[in-house]
């Protein structure tokens, strides 16, 4: 089965009908946000680009806030939390508006955690016992992390037969030259990049750029 609860609206895919959290965008924006004045139009421009998600990290003492004002005020992007490390954070994440959860890695505990807040979660996984045992709790779709220091597209490839019901989200020093690869493969739904929102466009407030980054990301394709 998946870990989309019933309790939580249906996500929508790129023509509009109801998608899993993987096929929502080709990537998924990974952000950092310092300053909880520029989450509103960097989630905007973001939109703007054609990627109407994003995974923002609670890497930072704004993150929460950030979060909070997205969801009131840019109601239309599907909106996540990453770096979700325990009970807590989970739950303050949903409070403050997250749709979506995303962890780095994942424990019994964590991944009760995450299933008791009743909305879609990709549990971080690197190894193919991880895998099984994220399956074994029932979840399908999860985060591959750090993607290409855990072996990349070659390593995903390999397990695609032997775990053939998990699908993920790679994450982690992927590129927009790069991610065509992870895209062709039958087991990733979609990939996670921070290059589409760099920390000096943000600093200045070049929402044009990230725009354009998003534009290009969102038409990414399958490597031959």
């Amino acid at each position: 089965m998946s870990n989309t609860s019933e309790s939580v609206a249906p996500l929508s895919g790129p023509d509009g009908g109801a998608a899993s959290l993987l096929d929502v965008v080709p990537v998924m924006p990974v952000v950092l946000v310092d300053r909880v004045e520029d989450a509103v139009p960097l989630a905007r421009a973001l939109v703007a680009g054609g990627l109407p998600a994003i995974e923002l990290t609670l890497r930072t003492p704004v993150a929460l806030e950030a979060i909070s004002v997205i969801a009131s005020e840019v109601p239309e992007i599907v909106l996540g939390a990453g770096t979700i490390v325990d009970a807590r954070q989970a739950d303050m994440a949903v409070a403050a508006g997250a749709r979506f959860l995303v962890s780095p890695g994942a424990t019994p505990g964590l991944l009760a955690a995450m299933t008791s807040t009743g909305v879609p979660f990709l549990p971080g996984t690197a190894t193919v016992s991880e895998v099984i045992a994220v399956l074994e709790a029932g979840v399908t779709e999860m985060k591959f992390f750090p993607a290409e220091a855990a072996g990349g597209a070659a390593y995903l490839k390999s397990i695609a037969s032997p775990v053939p019901a998990a699908r993920f989200c790679p994450t982690g020093g992927i590129t927009a030259a790069s991610a065509p690869s992870y895209l062709s493969l039958p087991n990733v739904g979609c990939v996670g990049g921070s290059w589409l929102t760099p920390a000096d466009a943000i600093a200045a407030g070049d929402w044009g750029r990230i725009t354009e980054l998003a534009a290009a990301a969102a038409a990414l394709r399958p490597a031959a």
